[in-house]
Protein backbone atom coordinates (compact mmCIF):
# COMPACT_ATOMS: atom_id res chain seq x y z
CA UNK A 1 0.00 0.00 0.00
CA UNK A 2 1.09 3.62 -0.82
CA UNK A 3 1.69 5.65 2.07
CA UNK A 4 -0.87 8.52 2.50
CA UNK A 5 0.80 12.07 3.27
CA UNK A 6 -2.85 12.36 5.60
CA UNK A 7 -1.19 11.22 8.82
CA UNK A 8 -4.10 10.26 11.49
CA UNK A 9 -3.07 10.25 15.12
CA UNK A 10 -2.16 6.74 15.86
CA UNK A 11 -4.77 6.62 19.46
CA UNK A 12 -7.24 9.94 18.44
CA UNK A 13 -8.43 11.59 21.64
CA UNK A 14 -11.31 12.72 20.38
CA UNK A 15 -13.79 11.78 17.30
CA UNK A 16 -13.20 13.05 14.17
CA UNK A 17 -14.93 13.00 10.25
CA UNK A 18 -12.88 12.05 7.22
CA UNK A 19 -14.61 13.16 4.09
CA UNK A 20 -13.53 12.39 0.60
CA UNK A 21 -14.48 12.01 -2.48
CA UNK A 22 -15.61 8.10 -3.80
CA UNK A 23 -12.85 5.39 -4.14
CA UNK A 24 -10.11 8.22 -2.62
CA UNK A 25 -9.03 5.48 -0.49
CA UNK A 26 -10.42 6.51 2.63
CA UNK A 27 -12.06 3.07 4.17
CA UNK A 28 -8.20 1.63 3.04
CA UNK A 29 -6.81 4.49 5.38
CA UNK A 30 -8.80 3.84 8.42
CA UNK A 31 -8.20 -0.02 7.79
CA UNK A 32 -4.31 0.70 7.91
CA UNK A 33 -4.16 2.76 10.60
CA UNK A 34 -6.96 1.55 12.58
CA UNK A 35 -6.65 -2.55 12.14
CA UNK A 36 -8.14 -3.09 15.82
CA UNK A 37 -11.01 -0.56 15.74
CA UNK A 38 -14.25 -1.36 15.92
CA UNK A 39 -16.35 -0.89 12.29
CA UNK A 40 -19.93 -0.61 11.26
CA UNK A 41 -19.82 -0.52 7.11
CA UNK A 42 -23.17 1.09 5.75
CA UNK A 43 -21.84 0.33 2.57
CA UNK A 44 -23.09 -2.82 3.01
CA UNK A 45 -26.92 -2.83 2.33
CA UNK A 46 -28.19 -5.11 5.41
CA UNK A 47 -26.14 -2.72 7.92
CA UNK A 48 -27.55 0.74 6.27
CA UNK A 49 -31.15 -0.56 6.47
CA UNK A 50 -30.87 -2.32 9.89
CA UNK A 51 -29.57 1.41 11.40
CA UNK A 52 -31.83 3.56 9.22
CA UNK A 53 -34.83 1.35 10.91
CA UNK A 54 -33.36 1.36 14.19
CA UNK A 55 -30.75 4.04 14.91
CA UNK A 56 -30.48 3.01 18.25
CA UNK A 57 -29.25 -0.53 17.67
CA UNK A 58 -25.54 1.12 17.59
CA UNK A 59 -25.87 2.03 21.28
CA UNK A 60 -27.08 -1.45 22.47
CA UNK A 61 -24.05 -2.83 20.15
CA UNK A 62 -21.77 -0.55 22.01
CA UNK A 63 -23.14 -1.00 25.49
CA UNK A 64 -20.70 -3.17 27.03
CA UNK A 65 -17.66 -1.21 25.20
CA UNK A 66 -15.37 0.51 27.62
CA UNK A 67 -14.53 4.27 27.16
CA UNK A 68 -11.61 5.31 24.68
CA UNK A 69 -13.06 2.28 22.29
CA UNK A 70 -12.84 3.66 18.76
CA UNK A 71 -15.50 3.00 16.35
CA UNK A 72 -15.18 3.63 12.09
CA UNK A 73 -18.25 4.36 10.94
CA UNK A 74 -17.98 4.44 7.26
CA UNK A 75 -20.07 5.93 4.91
CA UNK A 76 -21.72 7.66 7.70
CA UNK A 77 -23.96 10.32 5.67
CA UNK A 78 -26.16 6.93 4.37
CA UNK A 79 -27.52 7.36 7.68
CA UNK A 80 -27.60 10.41 9.12
CA UNK A 81 -29.69 9.43 11.86
CA UNK A 82 -27.25 7.70 13.50
CA UNK A 83 -24.84 10.79 14.46
CA UNK A 84 -27.65 11.48 17.45
CA UNK A 85 -26.30 7.79 18.77
CA UNK A 86 -22.91 8.66 17.94
CA UNK A 87 -23.25 12.10 20.05
CA UNK A 88 -24.90 10.52 22.62
CA UNK A 89 -21.64 7.64 23.37
CA UNK A 90 -19.43 10.02 22.94
CA UNK A 91 -20.84 12.46 25.23
CA UNK A 92 -22.16 9.64 27.74
CA UNK A 93 -20.08 6.86 27.29
CA UNK A 94 -16.69 8.66 25.99
CA UNK A 95 -16.11 6.41 22.94
CA UNK A 96 -14.41 7.86 19.96
CA UNK A 97 -15.81 7.91 16.68
CA UNK A 98 -13.85 7.56 13.10
CA UNK A 99 -16.19 8.95 10.91
CA UNK A 100 -16.07 8.69 7.03
CA UNK A 101 -18.07 9.60 4.21
CA UNK A 102 -18.12 11.10 0.31
CA UNK A 103 -20.89 13.33 0.72
CA UNK A 104 -22.35 16.06 3.78
CA UNK A 105 -25.13 16.79 1.51
CA UNK A 106 -27.33 14.29 3.03
CA UNK A 107 -26.92 15.36 6.77
CA UNK A 108 -26.17 19.12 6.00
CA UNK A 109 -29.50 19.10 3.97
CA UNK A 110 -31.51 17.00 6.58
CA UNK A 111 -29.79 19.14 9.66
CA UNK A 112 -28.23 15.90 11.07
CA UNK A 113 -26.06 15.99 14.10
CA UNK A 114 -22.43 16.97 13.52
CA UNK A 115 -21.56 16.38 16.80
CA UNK A 116 -21.53 20.07 17.88
CA UNK A 117 -18.09 20.85 16.78
CA UNK A 118 -16.58 18.27 18.65
CA UNK A 119 -15.21 15.98 15.82
CA UNK A 120 -11.98 17.44 14.13
CA UNK A 121 -12.62 17.00 10.44
CA UNK A 122 -9.74 15.77 8.16
CA UNK A 123 -10.02 15.38 4.10
CA UNK A 124 -8.49 12.52 2.36
CA UNK A 125 -7.75 13.42 -1.77
CA UNK A 126 -5.96 11.46 -4.57
CA UNK A 127 -3.03 11.00 -5.07
CA UNK A 128 0.14 13.32 -4.81
CA UNK A 129 2.97 13.61 -5.84
CA UNK A 130 4.81 13.44 -2.42
CA UNK A 131 3.05 9.91 -2.05
CA UNK A 132 4.29 8.16 -5.26
CA UNK A 133 7.43 9.19 -4.70
CA UNK A 134 9.51 7.55 -7.53
CA UNK A 135 6.05 6.13 -9.00
CA UNK A 136 4.90 9.85 -9.81
CA UNK A 137 4.68 9.82 -13.52
CA UNK A 138 3.19 13.29 -14.68
CA UNK A 139 2.05 12.11 -17.75
CA UNK A 140 0.26 9.22 -16.20
CA UNK A 141 -1.09 11.72 -13.51
CA UNK A 142 -2.55 14.21 -16.61
CA UNK A 143 -4.05 11.24 -18.71
CA UNK A 144 -5.42 8.96 -15.66
CA UNK A 145 -6.42 11.04 -13.17
CA UNK A 146 -5.26 10.64 -8.78
CA UNK A 147 -8.11 8.53 -7.70
CA UNK A 148 -5.91 5.76 -6.44
CA UNK A 149 -7.02 2.26 -8.47
CA UNK A 150 -7.40 4.31 -12.11
CA UNK A 151 -3.85 5.99 -11.38
CA UNK A 152 -2.01 2.71 -10.81
CA UNK A 153 -4.56 1.04 -13.82
CA UNK A 154 -2.76 0.91 -17.49
CA UNK A 155 -6.35 1.02 -18.88
CA UNK A 156 -8.52 3.10 -16.31
CA UNK A 157 -11.22 3.63 -19.01
CA UNK A 158 -13.45 1.31 -17.94
CA UNK A 159 -12.92 2.39 -14.58
CA UNK A 160 -13.66 5.51 -15.06
CA UNK A 161 -17.28 4.69 -16.83
CA UNK A 162 -18.23 2.78 -13.76
CA UNK A 163 -16.64 5.58 -11.50
CA UNK A 164 -18.97 8.00 -13.15
CA UNK A 165 -22.00 5.29 -13.63
CA UNK A 166 -21.75 4.44 -9.69
CA UNK A 167 -21.60 8.49 -8.72
CA UNK A 168 -24.83 8.52 -10.66
CA UNK A 169 -26.63 5.45 -9.20
CA UNK A 170 -25.70 5.46 -5.74
CA UNK A 171 -25.01 9.39 -4.96
CA UNK A 172 -27.33 11.33 -7.17
CA UNK A 173 -30.05 8.65 -8.21
CA UNK A 174 -30.17 6.61 -4.53
CA UNK A 175 -30.10 9.69 -2.90
CA UNK A 176 -32.80 11.57 -4.83
CA UNK A 177 -30.26 14.80 -5.26
CA UNK A 178 -32.16 15.46 -8.40
CA UNK A 179 -35.89 14.87 -9.66
CA UNK A 180 -34.52 13.71 -13.37
CA UNK A 181 -30.93 12.12 -13.27
CA UNK A 182 -30.00 11.75 -17.36
CA UNK A 183 -30.80 15.29 -17.53
CA UNK A 184 -28.17 15.42 -14.34
CA UNK A 185 -25.66 13.68 -16.42
CA UNK A 186 -26.03 16.26 -19.43
CA UNK A 187 -25.30 18.83 -16.93
CA UNK A 188 -22.50 16.45 -15.30
CA UNK A 189 -20.61 16.66 -19.03
CA UNK A 190 -21.04 19.91 -19.21
CA UNK A 191 -19.66 21.07 -16.04
CA UNK A 192 -16.38 18.71 -16.75
CA UNK A 193 -15.78 20.97 -20.20
CA UNK A 194 -15.77 23.80 -18.26
CA UNK A 195 -13.29 22.41 -15.52
CA UNK A 196 -10.48 25.31 -15.17
CA UNK A 197 -12.98 28.49 -16.38
CA UNK A 198 -14.95 30.84 -14.29
CA UNK A 199 -18.78 29.46 -14.07
CA UNK A 200 -21.71 31.29 -16.46
CA UNK A 201 -24.85 29.98 -14.59
CA UNK A 202 -26.96 31.37 -17.39
CA UNK A 203 -24.31 29.46 -20.35
CA UNK A 204 -24.62 26.06 -18.27
CA UNK A 205 -28.18 26.12 -18.63
CA UNK A 206 -28.79 27.00 -21.98
CA UNK A 207 -26.51 24.05 -22.97
CA UNK A 208 -28.22 21.36 -20.79
CA UNK A 209 -31.86 22.95 -21.30
CA UNK A 210 -32.64 23.80 -17.36
CA UNK A 211 -33.08 26.90 -15.24
CA UNK A 212 -29.77 29.08 -14.00
CA UNK A 213 -31.28 28.47 -10.82
CA UNK A 214 -31.05 24.48 -11.52
CA UNK A 215 -27.53 24.59 -12.75
CA UNK A 216 -26.66 26.67 -9.64
CA UNK A 217 -28.26 23.98 -7.42
CA UNK A 218 -26.40 21.22 -9.50
CA UNK A 219 -22.79 22.86 -9.31
CA UNK A 220 -23.80 22.83 -5.05
CA UNK A 221 -24.60 18.41 -5.58
CA UNK A 222 -20.53 18.56 -6.87
CA UNK A 223 -19.70 20.28 -4.13
CA UNK A 224 -21.46 18.56 -1.59
CA UNK A 225 -20.43 15.16 -3.06
CA UNK A 226 -17.29 16.34 -3.21
CA UNK A 227 -16.65 15.87 -6.96
CA UNK A 228 -15.60 19.15 -7.59
CA UNK A 229 -15.18 22.92 -5.81
CA UNK A 230 -15.09 26.25 -6.57
CA UNK A 231 -12.04 28.65 -6.82
CA UNK A 232 -12.82 32.30 -5.98
CA UNK A 233 -11.75 35.15 -7.99
CA UNK A 234 -8.87 37.21 -5.48
CA UNK A 235 -9.85 40.63 -5.10
CA UNK A 236 -7.91 42.38 -1.97
CA UNK A 237 -7.59 46.22 -2.91
CA UNK A 238 -8.05 46.11 -6.42
CA UNK A 239 -6.78 48.83 -8.15
CA UNK A 240 -8.12 47.94 -11.47
CA UNK A 241 -11.10 46.25 -12.14
CA UNK A 242 -11.26 42.64 -11.52
CA UNK A 243 -13.04 40.11 -12.52
CA UNK A 244 -15.56 38.65 -9.39
CA UNK A 245 -17.04 35.51 -10.66
CA UNK A 246 -15.48 32.06 -9.22
CA UNK A 247 -14.12 28.87 -11.18
CA UNK A 248 -15.05 25.35 -10.88
CA UNK A 249 -12.08 22.37 -10.61
CA UNK A 250 -13.42 19.16 -10.25
CA UNK A 251 -11.78 17.06 -8.02
CA UNK A 252 -10.10 14.17 -9.90
CA UNK A 253 -8.89 14.96 -13.56
CA UNK A 254 -9.54 11.54 -15.17
CA UNK A 255 -12.81 12.50 -14.27
CA UNK A 256 -12.76 15.32 -16.42
CA UNK A 257 -10.65 13.61 -18.86
CA UNK A 258 -13.40 11.22 -19.20
CA UNK A 259 -16.37 12.98 -19.58
CA UNK A 260 -15.15 15.26 -21.71
CA UNK A 261 -13.89 12.20 -23.94
CA UNK A 262 -10.48 13.93 -24.29
CA UNK A 263 -8.71 10.72 -25.08
CA UNK A 264 -4.86 10.55 -24.79
CA UNK A 265 -3.58 13.99 -23.91
CA UNK A 266 0.19 14.75 -24.31
CA UNK A 267 2.59 17.67 -23.20
CA UNK A 268 2.04 20.66 -24.87
CA UNK A 269 -1.06 20.76 -25.67
CA UNK A 270 -4.22 22.77 -24.94
CA UNK A 271 -5.82 20.18 -23.18
CA UNK A 272 -2.97 18.76 -21.26
CA UNK A 273 -2.38 22.32 -20.07
CA UNK A 274 -6.14 22.94 -18.76
CA UNK A 275 -5.81 19.30 -17.39
CA UNK A 276 -2.55 20.31 -15.67
CA UNK A 277 -3.66 23.24 -14.09
CA UNK A 278 -6.19 20.72 -12.72
CA UNK A 279 -3.78 18.77 -11.40
CA UNK A 280 -1.61 21.68 -9.63
CA UNK A 281 -4.20 23.04 -7.89
CA UNK A 282 -4.95 19.69 -6.84
CA UNK A 283 -1.51 19.58 -5.24
CA UNK A 284 -1.82 22.92 -3.77
CA UNK A 285 -5.50 21.89 -1.90
CA UNK A 286 -4.32 18.84 -0.67
CA UNK A 287 -0.87 20.57 0.27
CA UNK A 288 -2.47 23.21 2.17
CA UNK A 289 -5.28 20.58 3.94
CA UNK A 290 -2.70 17.93 4.90
CA UNK A 291 0.32 20.55 6.61
CA UNK A 292 -3.05 22.70 7.80
CA UNK A 293 -1.71 25.54 6.48
CA UNK A 294 -4.01 28.94 6.93
CA UNK A 295 -3.67 30.49 3.47
CA UNK A 296 -6.64 30.73 0.50
CA UNK A 297 -6.08 29.33 -3.00
CA UNK A 298 -7.76 31.92 -5.62
CA UNK A 299 -7.02 32.97 -8.96
CA UNK A 300 -6.85 36.49 -10.01
CA UNK A 301 -8.20 38.16 -13.44
CA UNK A 302 -8.60 41.88 -14.26
CA UNK A 303 -11.51 43.01 -16.70
CA UNK A 304 -8.81 43.14 -19.70
CA UNK A 305 -8.35 39.40 -19.65
CA UNK A 306 -5.09 39.09 -18.47
CA UNK A 307 -4.63 36.67 -15.38
CA UNK A 308 -2.86 34.76 -12.49
CA UNK A 309 -4.15 30.82 -12.58
CA UNK A 310 -3.18 31.01 -8.55
CA UNK A 311 -2.82 33.17 -6.11
CA UNK A 312 -1.69 32.14 -2.23
CA UNK A 313 -2.94 33.41 1.27
CA UNK A 314 -2.88 37.53 0.99
CA UNK A 315 -0.77 38.00 -2.53
CA UNK A 316 2.05 36.32 -0.88
CA UNK A 317 2.72 33.73 -3.64
CA UNK A 318 1.52 34.40 -7.48
CA UNK A 319 1.63 30.96 -9.90
CA UNK A 320 0.86 30.43 -13.48
CA UNK A 321 0.81 27.09 -15.22
CA UNK A 322 1.89 26.48 -18.85
CA UNK A 323 1.89 23.50 -20.75
CA UNK A 324 5.43 24.25 -22.85
CA UNK A 325 8.72 23.12 -22.85
CA UNK A 326 9.81 26.75 -23.45
CA UNK A 327 8.71 30.19 -21.60
CA UNK A 328 8.03 33.01 -23.64
CA UNK A 329 7.58 36.96 -22.81
CA UNK A 330 4.05 36.40 -23.52
CA UNK A 331 2.97 33.49 -21.11
CA UNK A 332 4.44 36.34 -18.31
CA UNK A 333 2.32 39.28 -18.86
CA UNK A 334 0.08 38.13 -16.17
CA UNK A 335 2.83 37.56 -13.58
CA UNK A 336 3.91 40.90 -14.89
CA UNK A 337 0.45 42.85 -14.26
CA UNK A 338 -0.11 40.99 -10.83
CA UNK A 339 3.56 42.36 -9.51
CA UNK A 340 2.02 45.93 -10.70
CA UNK A 341 -1.25 45.56 -8.85
CA UNK A 342 0.04 43.80 -5.86
CA UNK A 343 4.37 44.84 -5.55
CA UNK A 344 4.17 43.18 -2.13
CA UNK A 345 4.34 40.08 -3.47
CA UNK A 346 7.10 37.52 -2.25
CA UNK A 347 7.32 35.18 -4.91
CA UNK A 348 6.08 34.57 -9.19
CA UNK A 349 6.03 31.47 -9.93
CA UNK A 350 6.04 29.92 -13.77
CA UNK A 351 5.36 26.09 -13.88
CA UNK A 352 5.91 24.80 -16.70
CA UNK A 353 7.69 21.51 -18.34
CA UNK A 354 11.10 23.30 -18.58
CA UNK A 355 13.78 20.96 -17.76
CA UNK A 356 15.59 22.85 -15.03
CA UNK A 357 14.54 25.83 -12.86
CA UNK A 358 15.52 29.40 -14.13
CA UNK A 359 15.42 32.99 -12.17
CA UNK A 360 14.61 36.13 -14.79
CA UNK A 361 15.73 39.02 -14.07
CA UNK A 362 12.18 40.14 -13.52
CA UNK A 363 12.10 38.17 -10.53
CA UNK A 364 9.58 35.29 -11.99
CA UNK A 365 10.83 31.87 -11.34
CA UNK A 366 10.82 29.45 -14.11
CA UNK A 367 9.78 25.61 -12.24
CA UNK A 368 9.42 22.59 -13.70
CA UNK A 369 6.68 20.88 -12.35
CA UNK A 370 8.03 18.43 -10.30
CA UNK A 371 10.69 20.89 -9.09
CA UNK A 372 7.37 22.89 -8.09
CA UNK A 373 6.35 19.41 -6.69
CA UNK A 374 9.30 18.45 -4.85
CA UNK A 375 9.28 22.68 -2.91
CA UNK A 376 5.74 22.86 -2.58
CA UNK A 377 5.75 19.61 0.01
CA UNK A 378 9.35 20.79 1.00
CA UNK A 379 7.23 23.61 2.59
CA UNK A 380 9.38 25.98 0.64
CA UNK A 381 7.05 27.48 -1.65
CA UNK A 382 4.61 28.98 1.13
Amino acid sequence: MIGRALHLPALPAESFFLWGPRQVGKSSLLAATYPDARTVDLLRTDESMRYLREPSLLRDELRDAPAGTLVVVDEVQKVPALLDEVHWLVEKRGLCFALCGSSARKIRRGHANLLGGRAVRHELFGFVSHELGEQFDLVRMVNHGTLPRHYLHDHPAKRLQAYVDDYLKEEIAAEALVRNVPAFAGFLRAAAIGDTEMVNYQNIARECGVSSVTAKEHYSILEDTLLGRYLPAFTARPKRRAILAPKFYFADVGVVNHLTKRGALAPGSELFGKALENVVLHELRAYRSYRERPWDIAYWRLASGIEVDFVLGDAEVAIEVKSTTSIATQHLNGLGEFATEYPEVRRRICVCLEPRRRLLASGIEVLPVTEFFRQLWAGEID
